[in-house]
Formats: C-alpha cells, sequence, structure tokens
C-alpha cells in the first residue's frame, strides 16, 4: 500500500512539474499556442499534455484565445499576481524607487531578477527623454548579456556560474561568442565595485548600470539598473551610480522574507 500511495504521490509531483513547465514556456513564447504545439516544443507526451491543459483551463489558468484551439496564460494568474502584490509593501516601494531613479537622470530605470537561470526585467519605469529605450518586463534573456547578470551571480564561485548558466547562452545577439574567463573576470569585478556597467551587449547605442539590491544572505538578490544612451551615461556615470547605490540600499530593507532568501 506505501509503496502504490508514494508511486500515486510521484505521478502527481510530476505532474505539477509538467504544468508549470507549460506555463513557463507559454509565458516565454508569449503566444497563444495548441496543446499539440506546447507538446512538441517541451518534448513531452501528448497525452499528459492535454490532460494538464484541459486541467488548467477549468481552473482560470489557461484561456482559449486566438481560435484553433490555441490557449494562453489565462486571468486567474493576473488576480493571483495582484493578490501577492497587495500582501508586499515592497511592491510600492519599488515602484517608488524606480519613479525617483527616472526623475533624477532622465534615464530608463529597471527592477531585475534571475527567472531560474535566466535574467528578466520585473518593473521599468521609462525616462524622460525624447526616445524610448525600453524593454519587456518579463521576457527571460541570457544572463551573459546583461549587465545585471554579473552582478546576480557574484556570490557564486567561478565552477557554480559555470555549471548554472547553459553554455548556449554565451552566445550574444551577433553570433559571437562570450568568454566565459572574461565574463567571470567582470563577475569579479562587479563583486568588487558593488556595480557593473558597460556598453550593452544587445545594442549598440545604450550603456547600462547595474547594482544590487542586497537580501539578508548577504548578496544580491536582485538588481537596480538604467539604461541610458552611450554617450551621456559615460559622462554622467558617477552620479548614475551614486543614484543607483543610494536607492538599492534604500530598496533592501523592503525586499519581502522570500526574496531576501533568494
Amino acid at each position: 500500500m506505501d509503496a502504490v500511495l508514494d508511486e500515486a504521490a510521484g505521478k502527481r509531483a510530476r505532474g505539477l512539474d509538467r504544468a508549470f513547465e507549460i506555463l513557463d514556456f507559454l509565458r516565454e513564447k508569449r503566444q497563444a499556442l495548441k496543446p499539440n504545439e506546447i507538446a512538441a516544443q517541451i518534448g513531452a507526451p501528448r497525452s499528459s499534455v492535454y490532460e494538464l491543459v484541459n486541467l488548467l483551463l477549468r481552473n482560470g489558468i489557461l484561456e482559449f484565445t486566438g481560435g484553433e484551439g490555441r490557449v494562453y496564460l489565462g486571468r486567474k494568474l493576473y488576480f493571483l499576481g495582484a493578490a501577492y502584490e497587495n500582501h508586499f509593501d515592497f511592491t510600492r516601494e519599488c515602484e517608488a524607487a524606480l519613479e525617483r531613479l527616472a526623475d533624477e537622470t532622465r534615464e530608463t530605470a529597471q527592477f531585475c531578477m534571475l527567472d531560474g537561470n535566466k535574467y528578466t526585467v520585473v518593473r521599468m519605469r521609462e525616462g524622460a527623454r525624447p526616445f524610448r529605450i525600453s524593454t519587456d518586463v518579463g521576457q527571460s534573456v541570457p544572463i551573459p548579456w546583461t549587465a545585471s547578470g554579473r552582478v546576480l551571480v557574484s556570490h557564486m564561485t567561478d565552477a557554480e556560474i559555470l555549471a548554472f548558466i547553459p553554455p548556449q547562452d554565451f552566445q550574444l545577439p551577433s553570433g559571437e561568442w562570450l568568454d566565459p574567463a572574461t565574463f567571470l573576470a567582470e563577475v569579479r569585478a562587479a563583486e568588487g565595485d558593488g556595480h557593473f556597467t558597460f556598453n550593452s551587449i544587445v545594442d549598440s547605442f545604450t550603456h547600462c548600470f547595474a547594482v544590487p539590491v542586497m537580501g539578508d544572505a548577504g548578496h544580491a538578490v536582485a538588481t537596480l539598473c538604467l539604461v541610458a544612451p552611450r554617450a551621456d551615461g559615460l559622462a554622467n556615470r558617477e552620479q548614475y551610480l551614486a543614484c543607483l547605490k543610494d536607492a538599492a540600499r534604500r530598496l533592501g530593507g523592503h525586499a519581502p522574507a522570500q526574496a531576501k532568501r533568494a
């Protein structure tokens, strides 16, 4: 009997893992897909994906959209996220910090975190410039492409970093490959300096700044960032870093407990 119960519990756990994989996949793709397309692209049995999709549809976690049986993230997820935000003052503090940064510097301010072994922008406030510098909130990006990535993994050993970041993520948007040894040296520089800045790898006209938001464990659980036109970023480097570090220091005291333990 115990063996049967253990097997049933194992199947439920695997089902939950697969359900979260489906949700993460749809979030990453940012488009509605048919269940058979989802199954093919995540390498899962079609029967289990159809079963889980139907379960998620019944509970409002997924919704039909776009016709032909396509599904996407449901409004229940929005309500769950809103309940989370209402529970913590941290969200309001984060919004206020980004607004202050954007007002003080006129540059685009971002709050960024790791999402698994990828980087993502969680919150953003655009600057008061006549042209926009923005990024898609919630989109997963390879860690080596970002200034924040160097800060967010700086508490790890070199071996832990190389085991954590998928090898293919060292290929840059240009198609060139970033030498992992160069990346590790930049991580150690970020750790020593308490910040990292560089000319963006993703585009050719911006300069990026990242400073840590520290958690109780003594390492970065998030970053505050500025994305500026390259010439302005270099000209105002010290001012921008001072603004970021002051905002991150104040924000660190408000991070929710689970973020501080991340």
